[in-house]
């Protein structure tokens, strides 16, 4: 109860205006579901909820006091393991083509709202667990592990969009999942490699911009 008290009064701000952020983006969903008599973008929902596990996370290890290294290594695990459920959102934008042409702009307002929130989700857990991970590595280390993080989560959202897996299919379909790996490391795929590159490096310029924002003002 003491942990749950002092986490909402540290991040007592950034919650309500994430709780804000996703209840507009709710809002205009159930906008869109009464204009279209569609629940065709209803997956959203679902989307964001996974968005929001690395997030709670990361939040929950970051108010308390230094958790212990086997604790840590087991919840960076998890953590990485649902963290492409954040940016993910953003391929959504990809649903547009099924859109009609009646009132798109609404179409457009929904997905980014939810994207927007993904990726801000995204942005924060990470924030936090390069805090976390500064406690037991060196800067240096803490950099190149960012920069693997950035690469393996561009090629988890890469796996999750066009190969269609889940997160925990690393669980109920490990032999499948770990043969596409496979395949994409071994065979050239120019597609997986060049989305995972330029969608890496949009999501590490993203971090170090809004970083050097935030010190700014």
């Amino acid at each position: 109860m003491d942990t749950l008290k002092t986490l909402i009064l540290n991040r007592f701000r950034v919650l309500s205006l994430l709780t804000v952020s996703m209840v507009l983006s709710l809002v205009l969903l159930m906008i869109r579901v009464k204009l279209h008599q569609s629940f065709y973008l209803l997956f959203l929902v679902w989307n964001l909820f996974l968005a929001v596990i690395p997030f709670a996370i990361t939040t929950t290890l970051i108010s308390t006091s230094k958790p212990s290294k086997i604790q840590f290594l087991l919840s960076f695990g998890v953590w990485l393991l649902f963290l492409p459920n954040a940016p993910y959102i953003i391929t959504d934008l990809l649903h547009l083509r099924s859109s009609q042409q009646y009132l798109m702009w609404l179409d457009v307002l929904v997905i980014v709202s939810f994207a927007f929130n993904g990726l801000i989700l995204f942005m924060l857990s990470l924030s936090d667990m390069e805090k976390l991970l500064k406690l037991y590595l060196k800067p240096k280390v803490v950099l190149t592990l960012l920069l693997t993080i950035f690469g393996l989560t561009a090629f988890g959202v890469y796996l999750g969009r066009f190969l269609r897996y889940n997160s925990w299919e690393i669980m109920n379909n490990p032999m499948a999942l770990f043969s596409d790996i496979i395949n994409i490391i071994i065979q050239p795929n120019i597609e997986a490699w060049i989305f995972t590159l330029t969608f890496g490096a949009f999501l590490a310029i993203t971090y170090w911009v809004l970083k050097a924002f935030s010190k700014s003002y």
